[in-house]
């Protein structure tokens, strides 16, 4: 395919479509409309661009050789996993991925990831997560909360999830439990939840203040106790007074669950602070990591 010819196709298709709509009576307003038109005043010139990538940071499988994630994480974090081919295939990290997924293990450090859309910034704290829980032992409470701005990031973490920690595996068999519990879930399924908690429960951040002061939820702040990842997805759209309940809404959570904030990822936006819950001995750092990138053409 020649991008240019195909450029120019889709232009005169365009501008076919623009003029089946135009009906000017006055012959000078006419004229001066087709001449703008065919000289392609509309249409933008070609542009060309250089696709940046990111500086490669070796493999899921490499950081299980070395000690650094249990060996199970080298079966659960696979790429084109499917029902026919339940193994897929290696999984290459970027630079940035391996930092922040090393300050999350071996530092046991908080952070602050910054980086752009499609950089792989989930996996730097669903990795950590894991670990913590195939070394630590499944079904002791709740030892992650994630939460999102909006269900739809949840629900498409929920089926991301599904990928990793249910395929390749025998049904009711995940190494590691999660759940979805937002406004999504009712009745029956929200029971089932609150009687039997999950690893890693991802919900959105009205739903944790719910979960905070509601009584039918106190099962599940119970479970949270000593809770070990709290992670804010897109803390940049949290702003203004916005901003500020969710502040506090931290704090909450934390005196609620006797933690410290582990892990928050948005993309460039300046250093935000942290709060740790006093008396916790265990170091929160915050890091600002901005991936570094090479350039090739696209």
């Amino acid at each position: 395919m020649n991008v240019f010819d195909l450029r120019d196709r889709l232009v005169r298709d365009y501008a076919s479509y623009t003029r089946s709509f135009i009906k000017i009576a006055d012959p000078r307003i006419k004229g001066t409309v087709d001449s703008a038109l065919d000289s392609g005043a509309f249409w933008p010139e070609p542009l060309l661009q250089l696709n940046p990538t990111f500086f490669q940071g070796g493999t899921i499988d490499e950081l299980v050789a070395d000690g650094t994630l249990h060996p199970e994480c080298a079966k659960i974090f696979r790429i084109d996993k499917s029902e026919t081919d339940p193994h897929g295939n290696q999984l290459l990290l970027h630079a940035h991925q391996r930092e922040a997924i090393l300050k999350g293990t071996s530092e046991k450090k908080s952070y602050v990831l910054i980086s752009g859309t499609g950089s792989g910034k989930s996996l730097t704290y669903i990795v950590p997560i894991v670990d913590h829980v195939l070394r630590n032992g499944t079904g002791r409470g709740i030892q992650a909360i994630v939460v999102y701005p909006m269900n739809a990031l949840a629900n498409s973490q929920d089926e991301e999830l599904g990928k990793f920690l249910k395929m390749g595996y025998p049904e009711g068999m995940s190494p590691v439990t999660f759940a979805r519990y937002t406004g999504q879930e009712k009745g029956e399924k929200r029971e089932q939840i609150r009687s039997n908690p999950p690893d890693i429960l991802l919900t959105n951040y009205m739903m944790l203040e719910l979960l905070l002061t509601r009584c039918d939820d106190r099962e599940l702040v119970r479970a949270a106790q000593g809770l070990r990842f709290l992670v804010f997805d897109e803390l940049h759209t949290y702003r203004g007074r916005q901003g500020a309940d969710v502040a506090l809404l931290i704090r909450s959570a934390v005196e609620a669950t006797s933690t410290y904030m582990q892990f928050s990822r948005r993309p460039f936006q300046p250093s935000s602070m942290m709060v740790a819950a006093p008396g916790q001995s265990c170091p929160v750092g915050l890091q600002q990591m901005t991936p570094p990138r090479t350039s090739s053409s696209t």
